[in-house]
């Protein structure tokens, strides 16, 4: 299975990158995933649902640990040619 995941971390600021976000971006290109796109108002990442769930799972620790009061997470099951 393959899962598709986009999240933003919260509180945002438009001058500079707090730290939880800066967190979120480490975490989820240093993770095992197919595709990674990070930006300022969103990211998303796919992958094997292991590889995605692992990830997730360091993101949420350590972005609440670094200051994150909100993540907005969305999980998708993809396949090959796109949503389920």
């Amino acid at each position: 299975m393959r899962l598709r995941v986009e999240f933003t971390t919260e509180p945002f600021d438009l001058d500079e990158a707090p730290a939880h976000a800066l967190v979120a971006r480490e975490v989820i290109e240093a993770a095992e995933l197919d595709a990674v796109d990070v930006g300022p108002f969103g990211n998303t990442a796919e992958g094997r649902a292991d590889a995605v769930l692992v990830a997730l799972d360091a993101l949420l620790r350590r972005t609440l640990e670094a200051g994150a009061t909100r993540i907005s997470l969305q999980v998708n099951v993809i396949d090959g040619e796109g949503d389920r």
